[in-house]
């Protein structure tokens, strides 16, 4: 079944085009496609990025009483984008309007940024260095 299945990642924005420009300024993506209003399809990396359009304050989902925030939020899930150099990522997210959650953190497996996109949704830039994750693994 895994075979079968591909991965599409959907992050939801209140102002489209504002989050279009920051998304291609800050991390290199480029437009696929335009959805008209229902979203914009970026492309750039293994899977492709969808960002739509939720007014901030409307309900999450039909089961949850929990309304869209874009203050900085937490949630277990966020992007890891896999950079050749992290500081030069990091310098050019912050300067699309990333905001930095930390210094540059060295690991065995290579070095991390941790942002926040202007949308409070997280984003860690990640330089694999040597094995990579494989140095977390037993031999």
């Amino acid at each position: 079944m895994a075979d079968d299945i591909q991965l599409l990642i959907n992050i939801d924005v209140p102002d489209l085009d504002a989050a279009t420009r920051f998304y291609v300024e800050a991390f290199g993506f480029r437009v696929g496609r335009r959805m008209g209003g229902a979203g914009t399809e970026l492309l750039g990396a293994p899977a492709p990025l969808y960002l739509l359009p939720k007014e901030a304050g409307s309900t999450a989902a039909e089961t949850t009483g929990a309304a869209r925030t874009y203050q900085r939020h937490w949630t277990p899930v966020h992007l890891d984008l896999v950079v050749p150099d992290v500081a030069k990522a990091r310098e050019r997210a912050l300067a699309a309007g990333a905001v930095a959650e930390g210094e540059i953190s060295d690991h065995v497996w290579g070095r991390m940024a941790r942002l926040a996109d202007p949308y409070g949704h997280g984003v860690c830039l990640i330089e694999f260095r040597g094995r990579g994750y494989d140095a977390l693994c037993d031999a």
